[in-house]
């Protein structure tokens, strides 16, 4: 460390343009002088209360219900590597509002390979979001640091709430095809609904006729009813053999 800051000339930095230096991974003072050492505890500092917060979202609030792996590393990556990228850039010539732009959008977009529940799409927007906050943050005091930690703090308790609100009557969704096509009618509507409990075991509160097809006397119906489990099935909206794949 002390060869590199007796080696540096900031004049022949100053001549090229070079603003690597003057990055917030490194730092530099008004001498010249390097101030890594001190530029990395920031980073690393920052880095420590990112992950935390980020992994406390992903994991107990939605791992806990969805159980599905592949998205937890997944979000976890996004939330790292996006936050890594936007503190490297925060000191740039790069507009905030071009980068949050830009990284919004490409958390909107659906994969090509299949398609995103509401709720994954919903946590992966947060994760970025909280990616934005503490990699374009302003960590100068004591008070920015109490500040920061107080955002991740609110994005956390409002998480919990809302989880814990959803969990008490939450109301699932399932696709039956189902063969008694007389009982479709909306004449049978309560016999359709009795029937259904009694073959499903659900406390089935609503049933919606779908696509009907009268040369094999079938039809589709939603139905919802209520779930008092802690999980999510994924598997509920599925009728097809290669729509099991992806799960």
């Amino acid at each position: 460390m002390k060869f590199l800051q007796e080696a540096f000339d900031p004049s022949i930095a100053n001549e090229f343009g070079t603003g690597f230096w003057d990055s917030p991974m490194f730092g530099s003072s008004d001498d010249g002088s390097l101030l890594f050492a001190d530029s990395l505890l920031l980073f690393l500092v920052k880095f420590g209360i990112h992950l935390l917060f980020c992994f406390s979202i992903v994991h107990f609030f939605y791992y806990r219900k969805s159980r599905r792996g592949d998205y937890y590393f997944t979000f976890m990556l996004f939330g790292v590597i996006t936050f890594l990228l936007l503190f490297l850039l925060q000191d740039s010539k790069m507009e905030a509002a071009v980068a949050i732009g830009l990284f919004a959008i490409f958390g909107m977009i659906r994969y090509r390979t299949e398609s995103i529940a509401i709720r994954d799409m919903t946590y992966l927007f947060e994760v970025i979001g909280l990616s934005v906050i503490n990699g374009f943050s302003k960590t100068v005091t004591y008070g920015d640091f109490a500040m920061l930690v107080l955002f991740n703090v609110l994005i956390l308790a409002v998480n919990l709430i809302l989880e814990s609100a959803a969990t008490l009557h939450r109301k699932s969704t399932k696709i039956i095809l189902y063969e008694k096509i007389e009982l479709i009618k909306p004449q049978n509507y309560d016999k359709l609904i009795e029937d259904l409990k009694e073959r499903t075991g659900l406390e089935i509160t609503k049933a919606e006729v779908g696509h009907i097809n009268f040369l094999k006397d079938t039809a589709y119906i939603k139905i919802t009813y209520l779930n008092n489990g802690k999980s999510i099935n994924d598997i509920d909206h599925m009728t097809k053999y290669k729509d099991y794949k992806n799960i």
